[in-house]
């Protein structure tokens, strides 16, 4: 996506050949800054505070974490080592589980003498298959969008508005996004989209970023506070919700950023469609049943109590929320029921938030998709 017209991708191999670049997108929005992850442990770090988020991206920065792990050591101990340090960062997004699968499976077999080479390739692989990936997945949103704006424009409107929650754009990914694939190929298009962006505390994810990247591609968009979504609906201000998921089951019950399931309930009691845009190597086969096996991270209480925003000096200060003493919850993830989804938007294409509908279009996985 662009920066000012420069098109950018959220990580890559640093210029000088010594580690990898990351934005780090606890500056955002207010500093654009890009981090060096040159260790094993600074990329664990990068995912565990969250420096990058969202499950793709996840996965890629894992990746890379396994590369620059082998580049110090590429022995066996050092490829489990690595494993078990960054699968131990983020439980929910099963991107990272796949993607650190992904680097097993290509390094295991080699020896280490042709770890390190291997290693870097596979994990650039990887972050250019999500790419593809996400720029496909908005083809078969862009058709669904493009349909709505028919509707809305037969009707006199002259856009089409579409909720969304957290961050499931570009900055969530390698490029393009999840969610937002679609808005960014539509708004590329020529139709008159405009977002209705959920603040989405804690973290602010869509007021800091999600806000941020829409603003430097130029879509039309409004931040809203977490509980305006309903009233939205209830008068006619929404035409379709499109969301992201860190972990889709094999029955399609999705796991996003924790309020989602409000949104697709409110969507459903007001008859609108609720779409979730997700990638092939987000689906969990071995699952089936969302409320019962997908574990929910549950993060630091401080996320809740305090908050970080820029004063009026243009210096940006944290404070406090909360009365001291207040307990506070921080449950990072909740879990939407497929009957809730009206659809999930895929790099295959469109299909029933079910186990039917995704083996129909991932049929390699009918055998192992869990009941």
């Amino acid at each position: 996506m662009n920066i000012e017209g420069h098109p950018t991708r959220t990580i890559r191999p640093a210029a000088d050949g010594h580690g990898v670049d990351i934005i780090d997108q606890t500056r955002l929005p207010h500093t654009l800054e890009w981090a060096r992850l040159g260790t094993l442990e600074s990329a664990a770090a990068a995912i565990k505070d969250m420096k990058v988020r969202g499950a793709p991206l996840i996965g890629a920065t894992a990746a890379y974490g396994m590369a620059l792990a082998i580049g110090e050591d590429a022995s066996d101990a050092r490829l489990e080592h690595a494993y078990k340090v960054l699968y131990a960062t983020r439980p929910t997004a099963v991107n990272l589980r796949w993607a650190l699968d992904e680097m097993r499976r290509a390094l295991a077999p080699l020896p280490a003498a042709r770890r390190r080479a291997a290693a870097w390739a596979r994990a650039a692989a990887i972050c250019d298959e999500d790419v593809a990936i996400c720029s496909a997945i908005g083809d078969h949103g862009l058709a669904l969008i493009r349909a709505a704006w028919d509707r809305r424009r037969a009707g006199g409107a002259d856009r089409v508005n579409i909720l969304t929650h957290c961050n499931a754009g570009w900055l969530a990914t390698v490029d393009w996004g999840t969610a937002t694939a679609p808005i960014y190929k539509a708004h590329d298009a020529g139709i008159p989209v405009h977002v209705w962006v959920d603040e989405t505390r804690p973290r602010n994810q869509g007021a800091s970023l999600t806000a941020r990247e829409l603003s430097w591609h130029g879509v039309p968009h409004t931040v809203v506070v977490d509980n305006a979504g309903g009233h939205l609906m209830q008068h006619g201000m929404v035409d379709l919700c499109i969301v992201g998921t860190d972990r889709t089951t094999a029955g399609g019950d999705v796991a996003n950023k924790i309020g989602t399931y409000l949104k697709a309930l409110a969507a459903k009691d007001n008859g609108l469609p609720f779409y979730v845009a997700l990638p092939g190597p987000t689906v969990d086969w071995t699952i089936a049943n969302g409320l019962r096996d997908i574990p929910i991270e549950q993060r630091a209480a401080r996320e809740v109590t305090h908050i970080a925003g820029m004063d009026e000096g243009g210096v940006v200060r944290e404070v406090r929320l909360t009365p001291e003493g207040s307990a506070a919850a921080n449950y990072g993830f909740d879990v939407t029921p497929g009957r809730l989804v009206t659809a999930l938007i895929t790099e295959r294409g469109v299909c029933p938030a079910s186990r039917a509908g995704l083996i129909g279009l991932y049929p390699e996985h009918r055998n192992a998709a869990a009941e």
